[in-house]
């Protein structure tokens, strides 16, 4: 499938969702390309996975921020591998350091820097560990086996609105239980 048919079609899976997250991040190695960019060179020339592009620009022109959450132990590699591939200022905000905290820091610095809430985000990354990680923080996350694409874009926001549906029908069964509350002990007053 060419570029702009995928674009086309991400574009038409964003549409389906009438809750969107605010901000979309993504990890690098085997999420948006199919590769550890640590064990090739700068010198090489990148590519990502069939889809990644084309879901990258669909969701800028959605008006969906992007960011990436990377542990790559090379950030040097990485940043000359987003700007070969045309795509390094598409991105709000690039957390590309080695560590050992699951990507929570990535989350807290893309947070500082955006503004967005974690519940107002969608992550996709290739390892378990790290899915586990930055759920617990609230933000929708969502395991891909080989790389991001369409199947993913589409799992990722029905997850996403399911997660904000649930979280608003909580919210009215609190706001109804205080309510409830409130007038018990009215009446117990009278």
């Amino acid at each position: 499938m060419g570029e702009e048919k995928v674009k086309t079609e991400a574009m038409q899976i964003i549409d389906s969702f009438q809750i969107l997250p605010k901000l979309v991040v993504f990890d690098l190695d085997y999420t948006l390309w199919p590769f550890y960019c640590d064990c090739l060179s700068k010198r090489e020339m990148p590519s990502l996975y069939p889809h990644a592009k084309a879901i990258l620009y669909a969701l800028k022109e959605k008006g969906i921020d992007v960011a990436i959450a990377s542990r790559s132990p090379t950030p040097d590699i990485a940043k000359t591998f987003l700007d070969k591939l045309s795509i390094k200022s598409m991105f709000v905000a690039d957390e590309i350091f080695s560590s050992w905290t699951h990507k929570t820091e990535h989350f807290q610095r893309i947070h500082s820097r955006t503004g967005v809430p974690f519940n107002s985000m969608l992550f996709f990354d290739d390892e378990d560990r790290n899915i586990q990680a930055v759920s617990k923080m609230g933000v929708t996350s969502i395991l891909v086996d080989e790389g991001v694409n369409l199947g993913a874009l589409r799992q990722g926001l029905t997850k996403f609105a399911q997660n904000v549906n649930t979280s608003e029908k909580n919210k009215e069964k609190c706001l109804k239980f205080s309510q409830n509350s409130n007038s018990s002990k009215k009446k117990e007053e009278e």
